[in-house]
């Protein structure tokens, strides 16, 4: 990537990237709406690649330069971003395509959508053209935790590319002036309450998890340090109401009603990054894909750690993958393929997590010299790819959208006051249930 693409996407950051790793506004477009088709004039092949981009900007500037980069090295094949909005308007944009029979090419959608995409019978398996490419070798260079949301029933139907873990931000000169060791952040849920009590003053909260936008997100982190997944490896099953997760979800509800160190209602997504770097809390979960904006917008020294532990450390994966679809030509497809190894090769994956602070997708991205020397001078950049040990799939299963919104609309209930947290989890439980129901006869 050039220095002034390099340049442009650090820009972006405090826009784009603050609004984590599936939250959006207002789409924008580099063209049309909808996905090309036929083969322009001259032989080339024409890709149109749907691009989550959740405000317009600067990052309408970096993809069109990645794929113009692309394009050059690759003078057969022309690539055409159309930039669709957020994760969710991205996902409705490929499901109208789809159901219009004008899918795009290639695109970059949550690696949760992948029952979403196989219940509508859209995309395609990659295990060919992997085959073609290094086989075992190839896929086997891409985290495990990062593939667990990209295979199912022994086939891999999407590639990693801007992932990411949710980790603990802290601020190391708040913890100073309370007389905590700046470099021994909370290691399990009774220290988080414990050090947010120490943390927590006039004007500063000692802790803020966002309840908005990606609740379930940050409950699955709960749930999986008190024990279980929320979900089995097939998407038929939802495990939410368990007796650990009713705990889990206590433990959040606590911390504002009961310890009274983190604000009570909604806590919106993109605000906590910002109270963060003005000092109104002291500590935050949010995506590692916001490690760059808090680097360099910090007005002080601040630290990254694990997220507390319970019965051990862990947390979700988060962000998207690469699909390729059903209903596009063979040279298309071989030509989307093409794209995707460029988008993902060591290097690029190197420079777009220095850029960005998502984890960098493949493990031999971390043996390259320009992400060697970033990490000596910036430790924390490790924190989320060393999380990965401790890492699990997201939330994801068949008839998705239902099943997420049953648990986000209960989460929000709970640690709004309205239900306790035993009854919100009961209720979610019910409609998944329901919504699954057609998978498990």
């Amino acid at each position: 990537m050039g220095k002034v693409a390099k340049s442009l996407l650090s820009v972006l950051l405090g826009a784009a990237l603050i609004t984590g790793c599936s939250s959006g506004n207002t789409p924008t477009s580099s063209g049309q709406t909808g996905a090309a088709s036929g083969t322009p004039a001259g032989g080339k092949t024409e890709l149109t690649f749907f691009y989550p981009v959740a405000v317009g900007g600067p990052l309408t500037k970096i993809v069109d330069g990645m794929a113009e980069e692309f394009n050059k090295e690759n003078p057969e094949i022309t690539v055409k971003p159309v930039y669709t909005g957020s994760y969710q308007d991205t996902t409705t944009k490929i499901q109208a395509a789809v159901q219009g029979k004008t899918p795009p090419d290639v695109a970059v959608m949550l690696s949760t959508e992948l029952f979403t995409m196989l219940d509508m019978d859209a995309i395609i398996p990659l295990d060919d053209f992997i085959a073609k490419d290094g086989g075992n070798e190839f896929a086997s260079d891409f985290y495990p935790a990062f593939m667990a949301n990209s295979q199912v029933d022994g086939k891999t139907y999407s590639i990693p590319f801007q992932r990411s873990t949710i980790v603990l931000y802290y601020n190391k000169e708040a913890f100073k002036e309370v007389g905590l060791d700046p470099e021994k952040p909370p290691q399990n849920w009774d220290e988080l309450v414990e050090y947010a009590a120490k943390l927590k003053k006039d004007g500063r909260w000692g802790v803020e998890i966002p309840t908005s936008g990606f609740a379930s997100w940050m409950f699955q982190s709960f749930a999986l340090q008190n024990g279980k997944n929320l979900m089995n490896e097939d998407g038929k099953k939802a495990y939410f109401d368990t007796p650990e997760n009713v705990e889990a979800l206590q433990l959040w509800v606590d911390l504002s009603k009961k310890h009274k160190v983190m604000p009570e209602g909604v806590i919106e997504w993109a605000t906590v990054p910002s109270d963060f770097l003005e000092g109104k809390t002291a500590m935050m979960y949010h995506t590692t894909g916001n490690l760059t904006n808090v680097k360099n917008s910090a007005k002080f020294d601040f630290g990254v750690a694990f997220l507390p532990a319970k019965k051990g450390f862990a947390s979700p994966t988060g962000g998207g993958n690469f699909y390729m679809f059903k209903g596009t030509e063979e040279a298309k497809q071989e030509a989307a393929w093409k794209f995707i190894k460029f988008m993902t090769q060591p290097e690029r994956a190197a420079q777009w997590s220095i850029d960005t602070g998502y984890v960098a997708a493949r493990k031999s991205a971390y043996e390259t010299d320009r992400m060697k020397k970033y990490v000596e001078e910036f430790k924390a950049a490790t924190v989320a790819r060393d999380q990965l040990e401790y890492a699990h799939a997201e939330l994801s299963t068949h008839n998705n959208g239902r099943v997420t919104k049953a648990l986000n609309d209960s989460l929000q209930s709970a640690v709004t006051g309205e239900t306790e947290p035993a009854a919100a989890l009961k209720k979610a439980q019910e409609e998944a249930d329901k919504a699954l129901a057609t998978f498990n006869k």
